[in-house]
């Protein structure tokens, strides 16, 4: 049985949702107020998450913001209530990770709709990335690492498999945040609480460790293995290569030979 809470000051509101959600075989719990909200979702851990914006002791955007800063709640998907949303405010709640809005007052229909697509499309992600081991490389990819470059993290599964996947070709942080379902600034929090780095650096640490068996393993120009590690532009990997290794790629091939001689 999936767990919903609503955070609504309005009680006559709070109650119809929680009796349309008994109703529809959820179990629901509701709170009056953003700081109430905040610790039924911390000892309840609801599988979804409903919120005023407007309220008055803590607003739904201070609720969001402290959800998603504590490891226990920061996946809860969370939708907005709102008599009227502006651009303004939508950009507000994506950048801080809100995954939906419903615009107050909404028909039964229309807030079970919302509740039942967001639930689904968290299970799809579940389900499509909960396997800790990344897929293995088709035909005629590049070798791989030795070693496993990503962190073993079921909750970034999808981020490491779609740069896995992409590293060679020019992505973005917006990339990698639309094909894992989050917003920008809701993923790049989650990666740095879980591994201390940021998406970008995951993207050249990934590309670098390609770069260096490209090196030490063919006879392919620099040119070439910068091309293939992800970089359009050859002097931009060098300096890179340089900054991350200390040494220019012509050097680190010639010493990784060197040691390979000896």
């Amino acid at each position: 049985m999936k767990t919903v809470l609503i955070i609504e000051d309005e009680a006559q509101t709070r109650n119809i949702f929680l009796k349309c959600l008994e109703f529809e075989g959820f179990r629901a719990v509701g709170a009056s107020d953003g700081s109430t909200g905040v610790a039924m979702a911390q000892r309840h851990n609801p599988d979804l998450v409903v919120c005023d914006i407007m309220m008055p002791d803590m607003d739904g955007y201070s609720v969001l913001s402290t959800l998603r800063k504590v490891r226990q709640t920061a996946l809860i998907p969370l939708i907005f209530l709102t008599a009227k949303v502006t651009m303004a405010d939508l950009r507000r709640g994506m950048e801080l990770g809100a995954d939906d809005y419903l615009t107050k007052p909404c028909t039964v229909e229309q807030f079970l709709a919302a509740i039942n697509s967001r639930l689904q499309r968290q299970a799809e992600l579940h389900e499509l990335y909960s396997q800790e081991a990344l897929p293995e490389s088709p035909p005629g990819a590049h070798p791989e690492p030795p070693h496993p470059i990503f962190p073993s993290d079921p909750k970034l599964a999808s981020v490491f498999h779609f740069i896995e996947a992409h590293y060679h070709q020019p992505i973005s942080l917006n990339d990698v945040a639309q094909q894992a379902g989050y917003s920008p600034a809701y993923l790049t929090n989650l990666v740095q609480s879980h591994t201390g780095r940021t998406i970008k650096q995951w993207i050249i640490e990934r590309r670098m460790a390609q770069a260096k068996i490209l090196l030490a393993k063919t006879t392919q120009s620099v040119r070439q293995i910068a091309e293939a590690s992800g970089y359009s532009d050859a002097g931009y990997f060098t300096r890179q290569f340089r900054q991350f290794q200390g040494v220019s790629p012509q050097t680190w091939r010639q010493q990784s030979v060197a040691e390979t001689t000896n």
